[in-house]
């Protein structure tokens, strides 16, 4: 491992785990820095989840810290979500080369589209009860196959089920996110450790970069500054996407 590429995966660390406070889809900006400094893809898609763990234990216990839990229920969605997990990560490490590239390119344009009109979210009364429990279920062994698969774009993929689907506010609706992504990524990760060599230093330096970048973004009351966050966020991605298509 060179000093500089571990230097920019901390760097992109930072500023993924800052977005994702901020504005969300850090994981958007880390993937690809990876795959330039020249990991292959597949290794670059498990690296990455050591860098997700590490956010989401900070995330999690930072939600129990303030009396925000309901393990049975996070713990049964988790279990949902890993075995789709498990099945999209045997399929991922098989995606490299420009076709990996090319779908992570339609990834970041189709996470543009979505953000940009809040696609997903829809005000809740906070306490409510849980709805459409065994349809929830389902629908998350689907959201832990994308999350297995490729990660990217997972949350985008949760929010909805939990908020419109099974009738969950914001606030629980990132509390369980959060867990479920937890769970499934050590899955993933096995699964990306046992086919493909990880990057072990590159990810730890990586994962040190998500827990500042995190720390800094839950620690930042800017709001003045998340909407150029966010528009920063979305030129960098289209450039990004056009570069992985064309160039």
């Amino acid at each position: 491992m060179d000093f500089w590429m571990a230097a920019i995966l901390a760097l992109a660390g930072v500023a993924a785990g800052w977005i994702n406070v901020l504005a969300g889809g850090g994981s958007i900006l880390a993937v690809p820095v990876m795959v330039f400094v020249g990991l292959p893809g597949p290794v670059a898609n498990g690296t990455n989840r050591i860098g997700i763990i590490a956010q989401n234990i900070a995330a999690v216990s930072g939600f129990f810290r303030n009396g925000l839990s309901d393990f049975r229920l996070s713990a049964s969605l988790a279990a949902c979500a890993s075995i789709g997990a498990y099945f999209g990560a045997s399929l991922g490490v098989q995606l490299e080369g420009v076709w990996f590239e090319r779908t992570l390119a339609l990834i970041m344009l189709a996470v543009i589209v979505v953000t940009m009109t809040g696609a997903g979210q829809k005000p809740v009364v906070a306490g409510g009860k849980v709805k459409n429990l065994l349809i929830g279920h389902i629908l998350f062994i689907g959201a832990g196959f994308w999350g297995g698969f490729i990660q990217i774009g997972v949350g985008l993929i949760m929010m909805p089920i939990l908020n419109r689907v099974m009738g969950l506010d914001l606030v629980r609706t990132n509390m369980h996110k959060v867990f479920v992504a937890l769970v499934f990524s050590f899955v993933a990760l096995a699964v990306f450790a046992s086919k493909v060599e990880i990057e072990w230093a590159l990810g730890l330096a990586l994962a040190a970069g998500y827990a500042v970048g995190g720390w800094l973004g839950a620690h930042m009351a800017v709001k003045r500054g998340e909407g150029l966050i966010k528009k920063v966020f979305y030129v960098a991605l289209a450039a990004m996407a056009v570069k992985l298509l064309f160039f």
